[in-house]
């Protein structure tokens, strides 16, 4: 799994805005492998991967930076974050999620209850860059339209069935 470092289906690449402090990142070195056009910049928070066709953006984050760091200045830059990106995640990843980890994933959570910032934890870079490219293709424009109608297409079909399956019931 590891080797195959989240590669997406061929034909479907992006730009995707970096941070500069990512340049050197395995994040961003899976991308462009995978022929994703990534743009770096110093004007994004630090930690920052930005999916600008989809609108999702991405803030990858270690929970050893809020063991050893201050938690009050890392929720500052998750709170700017989140103030400039409608749509947000956090990347929170680990080694191994033991109960230091979760402990740290619980008080983020209970730090931005209620906001709409999603918390999402990973293992390595491979999961992160899979789970991005993931978000990022299914809330691009064309796909998001297409499993729209997908999903309309499959609730017309069951709201046919409902009186086959009170049959069932019954």
């Amino acid at each position: 799994m590891a080797e195959s470092g989240g590669r997406e289906p061929p034909g479907w690449t992006t730009t995707v805005i970096v941070s500069t402090a990512l340049q050197n990142h395995e994040v961003s070195t899976l991308l462009q492998r995978q022929q994703h056009r990534v743009r770096y910049s110093e004007s994004v928070e630090i930690g920052s991967v930005i999916f600008s066709l989809s609108g999702v953006a991405f803030m990858l984050a270690d929970t050893q930076d809020f063991l050893t760091a201050g938690e009050e200045q890392l929720f500052e830059r998750i709170q700017k974050f989140m103030n400039i990106h409608r749509n947000s995640f956090l990347v929170l990843s680990a080694a191994l999620h033991g109960p230091e980890e979760w402990n740290v994933m619980f008080r983020i959570q209970r730090r931005f209850l209620g906001s709409n910032l999603r918390v999402i934890p990973v293992h390595n870079a491979a999961e992160s860059v899979k789970l991005m490219l993931t978000i990022a293709k299914v809330t691009s424009k064309p796909r998001a339209d297409d499993i729209r109608h997908r999903m309309a297409l499959t609730k017309a079909q069951i709201m046919e069935n409902i009186p086959v399956w009170r049959m069932v019931q019954e």
